[in-house]
């Protein structure tokens, strides 16, 4: 008897208990729903015959084929114990199949006789073999033997020749092709999802009939069927449109709740009152801004008026001055009487953010201190590092308002934190930062505050509406006057000379009176990530900080590099990266680089010596900074003009572009090599070769997404890792119509109903959605 299901229901009651605990561990199918938009890769159709010349040995294969042979003998240890052989044809070449025990196969591989086989493919005396192979046999009969390939013709219509053939299930659907896990193949998932769409008492529409017609979208119940059960003739792209729709329509629908919930607060006008901090600020610059900028900067100065909270995001490339801007508008609230907060993703960006905004002020930022400017404010820095008396001090000039700006790590979110009067948020690398966590700042504010979030890894336009939807967007596209072009090669590892080459380039920069950066994409130690306790260099409080982050997002890039579809790689020979420890050292010992002064930098250092370091290599005393990511963003060296990235495929696109923008910054033109002991014809090969041939961060954001994936675009970290879509490709310039139409529909159906309360199934689909997104950052952190 057919059990009455959910989409809520459990997939264990389809899959089975030690199925269904796989599919939630390494699929994140958890209920009957999630089950149903897990889209097959691929499709067969059932009436041809699979080409076996696209096997590949090792790999996992699901094909379909005619039974050529069939014989069984005995086992020569056991002779009781019959094994069957058989040998299936794609109409030229030949595949065995091997079957130790017979029972149970006999009646069912029978010379003539079509099915779907699907196994692991191996190679046994020169020959394709599959060993003990799930299959299923399609009831397919007379076939014409003229005619070995089609058991339908290209257009779709049955061949005469099957008389009722078609009326067996297998002949007249097309064949889904699943990404398989553990034990569960694509063959039993198949057969858990035919049986969930036959016991599913109904399936819920969350998209309004209006919308459906208005986009021309088929229902979810006929989608569904298109996706999983499609007939021969059926195009099962149709159904997943409407499951790409939906995906769009839903995460549109929480981000225009998200802008109308802002749009309903009462901020507090920020006006800069004149003969502030800022005219002095702006009287003093010794450069002229940007038409950018300037525009910008108008457009925040209306919005710090405006009597609600400002919410905007402001990307750039790197070094287009998105800092300045910022600077400008923190001032102008401190001018009306406010505090701003400036939040950075690493102690070592914070300390950088708080030296050169000191710099950048001069006596305006000490006011009220002895030397100090009369219209001056304090620049204060609070981060995880800093010695318990510092904190001390610097956490009582927050509270009283004595510190006008305050610059931090995720120090400034703990709940000890207190402001006098939050005005603005700035919050830097956004894509450091989830939803929660900028939030946890905001509510620090006597009213809420106004948010500017900044980074400098340009963001598609697809992703801008999805990830940034909340927010109004703003670009930075023009460069200061002064910055220098940077060229990059790509350096085969593997070419002894090209590496020494490497090493002498570094040092006739420094003999020209320039300085070089070295990353590696490791400290060179054995401590795991997360191994030691939370504190210098954490990032987020649980003992993991930037270089133990990027070393997984290098990880999660081989694997999606390494993945088709889905499905998990081969598994490798783990190779032994560079080290910062180790190639410090090996430096030393160098000849080209004999006499020079070499430094290193990465996240595990106690506070005051990264200070110390970069203190030294920004005033010239070091040649050569070898360093971990910790130099990815906002570190200022003018004279720093070439960089080396060691073990190069282990970053991303944007990485590597944002860490070549650490050069090029002063006068001379900047220089970036690529080293990587990767052939240039490999995923990762190309994706250095991308970086290599252009400089336009949009073009590579766009193709670092489309390799990397959107990440968690609702939750705490949003690159790489666990993607929260299913269906959109944020990188495909396709998807950015359907995002674009949901958003449109999405944004007219809040104003019309903000609490959805007319829209029950489609409420229950955003709180779904929230809710994983809420597990999701419990889970992390």
């Amino acid at each position: 008897m057919t059990v009455a299901l959910t989409e809520d229901s459990s997939v264990i009651a389809v899959a089975g208990k030690k199925a269904g605990a796989l599919l939630e561990k390494n699929k994140g199918i958890r209920t009957v729903g999630d089950l149903f938009e897990f889209v097959p890769r691929r499709y067969l159709h059932p009436g041809r015959l699979s080409d076996f010349t696209t096997l590949v040995e090792g790999e996992w294969a699901i094909v379909v084929a005619r039974v050529a042979e069939a014989r069984t003998r005995a086992m020569a240890r056991n002779p009781r114990q019959q094994m069957l052989m058989a040998v299936l044809t794609d109409g030229q070449h030949r595949l065995g199949l091997t079957f130790f025990k017979a029972w149970g196969h006999t009646d069912q591989i029978v010379p003539g006789r079509v099915g779907v086989f699907a196994g692991a493919v191996s190679r046994y005396r020169g020959e394709w073999q599959l060993t003990h192979p799930e299959y299923e046999m399609l009831e397919v009969a007379d076939l014409d033997p003229r005619d070995p390939f089609e058991l339908v013709d290209p257009d779709g219509t049955p061949d005469p020749a099957l008389d009722g053939a078609l009326a067996q299930e297998w002949a007249r659907h097309q064949v889904p092709v699943y990404s398989t896990t553990g034990t569960v193949t694509s063959l039993k998932l198949r057969r858990m999802v035919v049986t969930a769409l036959d016991s599913v008492s109904e399936v819920r529409e969350a998209l309004p009939d209006e919308v459906r017609a208005r986009r021309g979208l088929v229902g979810r119940e006929e989608a569904l069927r298109l996706v999983h059960r499609p007939l021969v003739e059926d195009d099962p792209g149709v159904g997943i449109d409407r499951l790409r729709y939906d995906e769009a329509f839903v995460l549109q629908t929480i981000l225009a709740q998200r802008r109308a919930a802002t749009e309903a607060l009462e901020g507090t006008s920020r006006v800069a009152r004149p003969g502030g901090v800022l005219e002095a600020f702006e009287a003093r610059l010794p450069f002229q801004l940007t038409g950018g900028q300037l525009e910008i900067g108008a457009l925040l100065t209306r919005e710090l008026a405006a009597q609600r909270p400002m919410h905007r995001l402001l990307q750039g490339e790197v070094g287009s001055g998105k800092t300045i801007v910022a600077l400008r508008a923190m001032l102008a609230v401190v001018d009306a009487g406010g505090q701003a907060a400036l939040l950075a993703p690493t102690e070592v960006l914070a300390v950088q953010h708080h030296r050169s905004i000191r710099a950048m002020l001069g006596d305006l930022a000490e006011g009220g201190l002895l030397g100090g400017s009369t219209v001056g404010t304090r620049v204060a820095l609070l981060t995880g590092g800093q010695p318990a008396s510092v904190r001390r001090s610097t956490l009582n000039d927050i509270v009283t308002g004595d510190a006008g700006i305050v610059v931090g790590t995720h120090a400034l979110i703990q709940k000890h934190v207190a402001f006098r009067d939050l005005a603005l948020v700035v919050v830097d690398e956004q894509h450091r930062f989830g939803v929660e966590q900028r939030d946890a700042l905001r509510e620090k504010g006597n009213t809420p505050p106004h948010l500017l979030v900044m980074t400098a890894t340009p963001i598609p336009r697809t992703v801008a509406m999805t990830v940034f939807g909340d927010m109004e967007t703003s670009t930075l596209r023009e460069l200061p006057r002064g910055r220098s072009p940077i060229v990059t090669h790509v350096v085969p590892a593997a070419v002894p000379s090209w590496l020494q080459r490497t090493w002498q380039r570094v040092a006739e920069e420094v003999a020209r009176g320039q300085q070089a950066f070295v990353v590696c994409p490791k400290i060179g130690d054995d401590e795991a990530p997360g191994a030691r306790a939370a504190g210098a260099g954490d990032v987020d409080g649980n003992g993991w900080d930037d270089e133990d982050w990027a070393l997984l997002d290098a990880e999660e890039l081989e694997r999606q590099e390494g993945r088709e579809d889905g499905e998990d790689p081969p598994a490798e020979a783990p190779r032994e990266l560079v080290g910062v420890m180790q190639l410090a050292e090996q430096l030393l010992a160098e000849p080209a680089l004999r006499g020079l002064s070499i430094g290193v930098l990465h996240g595990r250092m106690p506070t005051e010596t990264k200070d110390a370091v970069m203190s030294a290599f920004a005033a010239g005393d070091l040649d050569v900074l070898v360093a971990t990511t910790v130099i990815e963003v906002g570190v200022d060296v003018p004279n720093a003009s070439v960089m080396v990235v060691m073990d190069a495929d282990r970053f991303g696109i944007s990485q590597l572009h944002q860490l070549r923008g650490r050069i090029g910054r002063g006068s001379a033109p900047g220089l970036c090599l690529l080293v990587t002991p990767t052939p240039p014809e490999s995923p990762a090969g190309e994706r250095l070769a991308a970086v290599a041939s252009t400089t336009d961060g949009f073009e590579l954001a766009r193709r670092d997404l489309q390799l990397r994936r959107e990440g968690d675009v609702l939750g705490a970290r949003q690159s790489g890792r666990s993607s929260s879509v299913r269906f959109l490709r944020m990188g495909n310039r396709d998807d950015e119509q359907v995002i674009s139409d949901a958003r449109e529909d999405a944004t007219a159906l809040v104003a019309a109903d903000p609490t959805l309360a007319e829209h029950p199934v489609l409420a229950a689909r955003v709180a779904a959605r929230l809710d994983e997104e809420q597990a999701a950052y419990l889970e992390r952190g």
